[in-house]
């Protein structure tokens, strides 16, 4: 992979956000901890290669209070550095806006996220039991099971503070 930036997306990025949400996640909106987000309506931040600008990875977030949420996280190759690139760049922006804590929500069954928030210093906050459940009665594209076979079901909060 040729050299990485991360740039904030614009607004001439918004059809393409909401395409990259949709192919990723079923829809072009996330439901996470009881709230409903549209894609194109976040904050994103891009990960590029190449001189034409290629996309290889997408974070979308919220800022509510002192906190930065990370709402969805895309890295489209697996182990370029695509993942922490974003999320270090999510960590800037939370830090220019003065924010003291940076927070995500994961699944149960994403073992991978799981993995890769923790060795980045994200720790586990908070467990919601069913609230994947309670989500797709909102977004009923949401799986019945998830990676590695295991049942869709719970969401689990990791957060880090910023400084």
């Amino acid at each position: 992979m040729t050299a990485l930036r991360v740039r904030a997306a614009g607004p001439d990025d918004r059809a393409t956000v909401a395409r990259l949400i949709t192919e990723s996640w079923h829809a072009p909106i996330l439901v996470v901890h009881g709230v409903t987000y549209h894609a194109a309506d976040l904050p994103a931040l891009l990960a590029e290669t190449g001189p034409d600008g290629d996309i290889a990875g997408l974070l979308t977030y919220h800022v509510d209070g002192g906190a930065l949420e990370i709402v969805s996280l895309n890295a489209f190759t697996s182990g370029a550095g695509v993942g922490s690139a974003l999320l270090d760049a999510a960590a800037g922006v939370a830090r220019e806006r003065g924010l003291t804590r940076l927070w995500v929500v994961t699944t149960n069954d994403n073992l991978d996220a799981l993995r890769f928030y923790q060795r980045r210093g994200l720790r586990l906050a908070a467990l919601a039991p069913g609230a994947v459940d309670a989500a797709r009665l909102v977004k009923p594209s949401i799986p019945l099971v998830g990676d590695h076979g295991i049942p869709l079901r719970d969401e689990l909060t990791l957060e880090m503070p910023v400084a």
